[in-house]
């Protein structure tokens, strides 16, 4: 047993801010939490001095970091070094992701994943496969050579039994309703993303058992008034659990803003969406044979396409907070709860709670990290 007391700041539960708080973690989960006493015993005091106590975040979309890309580097190694360049910046759970490859690459990345669950590397989830049957009209920086339909073969890799969650990016319009039920009772989480369906199959699809959007308002079809498209399907939805990438570049803020004021804040998720270059030295790196440069913060290809981002999630919540006036502990919420929930593990974690995991990050006043636990070990 381990205790830990939190003063002088602000400490993030599910019923409310509190001003400080004692935890007292066993075998890796929170056994206990409540106001702090000074006449109690602690192993370990942390003086918020007015910053932030938040539940470890929770990203559901990972392509790189610290110099790795999953897709180049599908092993327990390279998942576990990703996990370690995030880990600074408050993501204590992530989904690997992988962008549209081939299949036997994604065969290996399921492979590696479900590896990396089995040797305990810290944090990993699952995986989040991204393609390959997307549509090429909003291709985003993504491979056209690599797409390919939802064969028979495929549908099997897909739905072989895993260790962690498999969470798949698709266009709706490139499936069929038997397909969609197909993948979801085999408990695969589905993903719209990188679509050109109209309002009605982006409806039909979140119909059939669609739970997620990936990036929204990013490589899909717009809201325009007499062709909704997805977005307009998804802001007439209030039940799908959508990404947003809060950095300034891939979204302006006030059509986040917008959205925020659509549809219930409990189905948002921060998201990273982000590159080897998060946590790197070195910012440049190469795509599938092609030369990305990072500008600002900003992935681009040579003509100027986005390519992922530059963004860790304790940025995205001060994003949030900064840029579109969401209040921290809702922040907090969005990137740990929320998408603890769309992943169907809220009893797991997501939460500073009795019986979640040991994870949190605290963070200063201004919302910078400046240690995170995993499993009540750190900090990092």
């Amino acid at each position: 047993m381990t205790i830990f007391r939190f003063s002088n700041g602000h400490v993030v539960t599910p019923t409310g801010v509190l001003n400080e708080a004692t935890i007292v973690v066993e075998d890796g989960r929170i056994a206990r939490i409540g106001d702090a006493t000074s006449d109690q015993a602690v192993d370990h005091a942390v003086d918020l001095d007015g910053g932030w106590l938040m539940p470890g975040f929770v990203d559901t979309q990972v392509n790189g970091g610290g110099g790795v890309l999953f897709n180049d580097t599908p092993t327990v190694e390279g998942i576990a070094a990703i996990g370690a360049a995030h880990r600074p910046f408050g993501t204590t759970a992530f989904l690997p992701t992988l962008i549209s490859d081939t299949p036997d690459v994604i065969a290996r990345a399921l492979d590696a994943v479900d590896a990396a669950i089995l040797a305990g590397v810290p944090g990993v989830l699952g995986i989040h496969i991204e393609g390959p049957v997307i549509s090429p009209a909003r291709k985003g920086i993504h491979d056209p050579t690599r797409f390919q339909d939802l064969d028979d073969d495929l549908l099997a890799l897909l739905t072989r039994p895993r260790l962690g969650r498999v969470m798949v990016t698709l266009a709706p319009e490139r499936v069929t309703a038997a397909q969609i039920a197909t993948l979801t009772a085999a408990g695969v989480l589905i993903s719209i993303g990188h679509s050109d369906a109209d309002h009605a199959t982006a409806s039909a699809g979140m119909a059939a058992g669609i739970t997620g959007v990936t990036h929204l308002f990013n490589a899909m079809s717009p809201l325009v008034h007499r062709a909704p498209g997805v977005v307009g399907a998804v802001l007439d939805d209030q039940a799908v659990y959508c990404g947003i990438i809060v950095d300034g570049f891939h979204v302006d803020d006030a059509v986040l803003r917008i959205a925020l004021r659509a549809r219930p804040h409990d189905r948002f998720m921060l998201v990273s969406d982000a590159m080897p270059c998060v946590g790197a030295s070195e910012k440049s790196f190469v795509l599938q044979g092609r030369e990305i440069h990072v500008e600002g913060g900003r992935c681009v290809g040579a003509d100027g396409t986005l390519a992922g981002s530059d963004l860790d999630m304790a940025g995205a919540v001060r994003n949030t907070v900064d840029r579109l006036g969401v209040a921290p502990e809702i922040a907090a919420a969005m990137a740990a709860t929320y998408p603890a929930a769309f992943l169907r593990l809220s009893q797991e974690r997501g939460t500073l709670q009795v019986g979640r995991t040991a994870d949190w990050v605290v963070l200063t006043r201004d919302l910078h990290p400046v240690g995170t636990w995993i499993g009540g070990a750190g900090p990092a």
